[in-house]
């Protein structure tokens, strides 16, 4: 009897904890759905702000958002690419890691933010953990990207081997050839060796080079530059002149070290031959300077650069007439003036310019300072370049 009287008594109590247990319940319910109401809101005024390039008003409504409802993975990618863009990479870098410290993310959000997590070391700089960060991404849905990044980061460290194997994983890959930046690669690598010492190395990394791209111009300049070097004139001469064969455009970044060549080696008749049929063929500026730097008759030059003036009518060739007159002729104050005014219209057309980004630059650049692409530059200047644009 005593017993059933102790269980009547605990029945109240018990009746008294479930009822503040489900208030205390409802309360909270009312609470979450009160912070997930508010982040949407706060997640739309972000975009908003967004939209309208106010990025510090859609910083603090993100953070508004993310603090309403942390669990949300979208909100901490969306922040994160904001301070990316912004700069503020220490900051991002942050919001990619605690992404990461969460066990319960799934595997395509946690390669996702691993990925961010790259982009935000590469973009600050941190080229030695970007490369660890795109290494752990090999093995996933985002290798092929992942593996264009580590390419990138090679050529900013010069590790020219790594880009050479990078580049042909790629290849294999399937994502398009890459045998002409290959063969920049190996030419890097060969000027890194003959700056060290190691000729050998360099003339294997050159022959590497051609056999990447066998119409390859740059490896031919350096090879002829080194034979100038040794003194094996003959040999520069015939690695110049095939530049003809395999890229004749790109004759033009050659012709006054052919013409010089054949200065020196007392061949100027054949050399001048030689040249004028190439400037009828493949007429280029740089082509007439060297036939100009090679012809012994005035009265002949002042000849060709009229021609070649009537032929491509511009004012690098214009300046070359003003600067090749006619024996005997009188060159009048106007000339003068006109040689003058030629020279200032010319200091911005004297340039190449890249096809990808639109770098400008006085001098060739076979890797652009711009967009970092390769063999990008056409071979002629601006004003060349206007001319048969016209």
């Amino acid at each position: 009897m005593e017993f059933d009287l102790w269980w009547l008594l605990l029945l109240p109590l018990m009746f008294a904890l479930g009822w503040a247990a489900s208030r205390f319940d409802q309360r909270q319910v009312r609470s979450e759905r009160a912070l997930r109401r508010d982040a949407p809101q706060a997640y739309y005024r972000g975009l908003n702000h967004l939209l309208n390039e106010q990025h510090d008003k859609a910083i603090d409504a993100f953070i508004e958002a993310m603090t309403a409802d942390p669990d949300t993975v979208d909100l901490h990618f969306a922040l994160g690419n904001l301070f990316r863009r912004r700069g503020e990479y220490e900051r991002a870098v942050r919001v990619h890691q605690n992404l990461l410290s969460r066990a319960d993310l799934p595997l395509d959000a946690r390669q996702q933010a691993q990925f961010a997590l790259a982009q935000d070391f590469f973009k600050a700089g941190l080229l030695d953990r970007a490369e660890s960060a795109y290494l752990d991404l090999l093995r996933g849905a985002n290798a092929t990207t992942a593996l264009i990044a580590l390419l990138q980061i090679s050529e900013r460290t010069q590790d020219w081997p790594k880009a050479i194997e990078r580049a042909g994983e790629l290849e294999q890959r399937s994502t398009g050839t890459y045998q002409r930046q290959i063969a920049q690669y190996w030419c890097e690598l060969a000027v890194q060796h003959r700056a060290a010492g190691r000729a050998e190395a360099a003339d294997a990394a050159l022959d590497a080079a051609l056999a990447a791209s066998s119409q390859g111009v740059r490896p031919r300049l350096l090879r002829a530059q080194w034979a100038q070097e040794r003194g094996d004139l003959d040999a520069a001469l015939q690695v110049l002149e095939s530049i003809d064969v395999v890229r004749p455009d790109f004759l033009a970044l050659a012709a006054v070290q052919i013409a010089q060549i054949h200065q020196r080696l007392g061949r100027i008749d054949a050399g001048l031959a030689w040249l004028r049929q190439r400037l009828e063929q493949t007429p280029a500026i740089d082509v007439l300077d060297a036939v100009l730097l090679l012809d012994p008759d005035p009265v002949s030059r002042a000849r060709c650069a009229q021609q070649y003036l009537q032929e491509h009518r511009s004012l690098l060739a214009l300046k070359r007439v003003l600067e090749n007159p006619a024996p005997g002729a009188t060159v009048p104050d106007a000339a003068v003036a006109m040689q003058g005014a030629v020279d200032n219209a010319l200091r911005s057309r004297q340039r190449y310019r890249c096809a990808a980004c639109g770098f400008e630059a006085r001098q060739y650049f076979w890797h652009c300072p711009g967009c970092q692409g390769w063999e990008t530059y056409p071979p002629r200047r601006l004003e060349e370049l206007s001319l048969l644009g016209s």
